[in-house]
């Protein structure tokens, strides 16, 4: 029996100008911004552990997750990347739709809970855009499209847009999506194909450099599903290929950034009837991995503390 689909031609899609915004780029913070103290004792081995890898030429691989754009960190990522502190920036497609809406009009993210109501939440039409551009991003990745999209269209707000400062400094960002996730994916727009497409050669351009992880750094900043699973995966692509011609990915240093209690012992896996272990950047980034000589950090806290310190300790020892 065929099953009968949605006619998404029927949805009523509105202009971001009705939207109310919880955020806007007044909420970015500037690189000087002061900030809640962070006394994290990891993170000046962390930020150690990124300079020695750049300067050994080796990998600092980001995979993160939206809050981070949400709670307005752009500034310190961009400045990184502007540092030449990280070499691949990855994130889910949520990134990018605050990314793009913060850039073309200077505000992002909407109440779930009141527009879930109506049946409005995600239907706006100038967020649907993202799909025309990945439609035709030909051979480009998803990342790269929408990066190149936000300069050639020189969206007002692009100077915080971590998608423009990744194309323009020629840094990889790799977008990870799956399907029906994201409120993109509501708009009548949407070729499912044309992301797929994208979305993998960004998964492809992403294992290429896990491939030369050996001696550098994975971040794993607030993501609990996506970051570890691309990761995982992209590893193991990564240390067949690399096993076949006599090389080893063992030196790599970790870090997973979120608010989880995962107690004292990080670094140690506990069995299927403890919680913690469905956690997968507990078992996935800070043990499985890293268990043939490399090390793991965690760093517990609210981003808004750890992402500024964490930027303050490498410009340190840059500077």
């Amino acid at each position: 029996m065929k099953e009968s689909l949605f006619d998404r031609s029927r949805l009523r899609v509105r202009p971001l100008a009705e939207r109310d915004h919880d955020m806007t780029v007044e909420n970015v913070l500037s690189l000087d911004a002061e900030t809640p103290p962070c006394d994290q004792l990891d993170l000046p081995k962390l930020a150690a552990s990124i300079a020695q890898a750049r300067q050994n030429e080796r990998e600092v691989i980001v995979l993160m997750g939206a809050h981070l754009i949400k709670l307005g960190l752009s500034r310190f990522l961009i400045d990184l990347m502007r540092r030449d502190m990280v070499t691949c920036l990855g994130m889910n497609g949520a990134c990018v739709i605050h990314d793009f809406e913060l850039a073309l009009v200077g505000a992002t993210t909407e109440s779930v809970a009141r527009y879930i109501r109506t049946g409005e939440f995600g239907l706006w039409q100038e967020t649907g855009q993202i799909n025309d551009i990945v439609n035709e991003a030909g051979e480009r990745g998803f990342g790269e499209a929408v990066g190149e999209a936000i300069i050639a269209r020189a969206l007002p707000y692009r100077e915080v847009s971590l998608l423009a400062a990744a194309a323009t400094l020629g840094v990889p960002a790799t977008v990870h999506v799956g399907i029906g996730y994201d409120i993109i994916h509501e708009h009548a727009n949407f070729d499912g194909a044309a992301t797929g497409r994208a979305s993998y050669r960004d998964f492809l351009t992403f294992t290429e450099h896990v491939r030369q992880l050996d001696g550098g750094v994975f971040l794993c900043l607030g993501s609990a599903v996506m970051g570890p699973e691309v990761y995982l995966k992209a590893l193991s692509m990564a240390r067949n290929v690399e096993h076949q011609e006599g090389r080893e990915i063992r030196r790599i240093t970790t870090a997973v950034f979120d608010l989880a209690d995962l107690g004292d012992d990080v670094h140690t896996e506990v069995p299927k009837s403890d919680p913690r272990y469905y956690f997968r950047p507990y078992k996935t980034v800070l043990v499985r991995t890293v268990a043939d000589g490399g090390e793991s950090f965690y760093i517990r806290g609210d981003m808004s503390m750890t992402i500024p310190a964490l930027h303050r300790e490498v410009v340190k020892r840059l500077e």
